[in-house]
């Protein structure tokens, strides 16, 4: 006789972008194997890889589409399926800003994290009076990039942080036409972001800046000098580390 089988719980969630409802599940023992195996390699195609293909398989509803999914929501959905697999509240250490080196442990529940979306946050880019330009969220393997690799080096990042821009690039517009980003190779969509001037790139970091994302406020006391402080705690990558 073969062993039972054990019932996964399923559970429902809105997707912050646009309010749909999605099903989904627990991580099962595997897939947080995986998971725990490429983060150890830092190899960043198996990463993407893996949470791009844990995240399709904990997802029950039909017709979600997690290339397409904005960052946000993925950092959501992410932050929610491990909750449930592995515990509602996250245990981590936090650096007391009043001094800058004191550590003090807290517990931070998932249920208090919320997506904050701020009010001056647009995807049109007006350029100039006659060229606007419309900006995409990171996909995916851009998210991966962003939360879990670690470089230090400054023309690595400046390199990288163009390459997104280009990336993000949706469309390019005027009153009487419209040119898809999609249409254009990495290099070209590089050299339009290469021609605008400072004003004009400070627009495009304002989208990045102001870009929805997980936020999370906690106040602690510094045990060294009984100074009272506020610590921020945002994107995926300050809760899991």
């Amino acid at each position: 006789m073969p062993l039972p089988t054990i019932e996964t719980p399923t559970y429902e969630l809105k997707l912050p972008s646009t309010g749909k409802k999605v099903k989904y599940r627990p991580f099962l023992v595997k897939e947080e194997k995986i998971l725990i195996i490429c983060l150890e390699s830092k190899d960043q195609d198996e990463i993407t890889n893996a949470v791009k293909d844990v995240l399709k398989k904990c997802i029950l509803t039909r017709g979600i589409k997690v290339d397409d999914l904005p960052t946000f929501d993925i950092e959501y959905l992410f932050l929610n399926i491990r909750a449930k697999s592995i515990g509602e509240d996250i245990k981590m250490t936090v650096t007391c800003p009043d001094d800058g080196t004191t550590q003090v442990p807290v517990t931070v529940y998932v249920d208090e994290i919320e997506v904050i979306k701020p009010k001056d946050h647009k995807t049109d880019i007006v350029l100039d009076d006659k060229i606007t330009l419309r900006m995409k969220y990171p996909s995916l393997s851009q998210f991966v990039e962003n939360n879990f690799e670690v470089n230090d080096d400054p023309k690595t990042i400046v390199s990288k942080t163009f390459k997104v821009v280009a990336d993000c690039m949706d469309t390019v517009f005027t009153q009487e036409d419209a040119w898809e980003a999609k249409d254009y190779t990495p290099d070209e969509r590089l050299k339009f972001i290469e021609q605008l001037n400072s004003k004009q790139y400070k627009e495009v970091e304002k989208f990045f800046a102001t870009m929805p994302k997980l936020s999370h406020t906690i106040e602690v006391i510094n045990p060294n000098t009984k100074q009272k402080n506020s610590v921020v705690l945002e994107g995926l990558a300050d809760f899991f580390g």
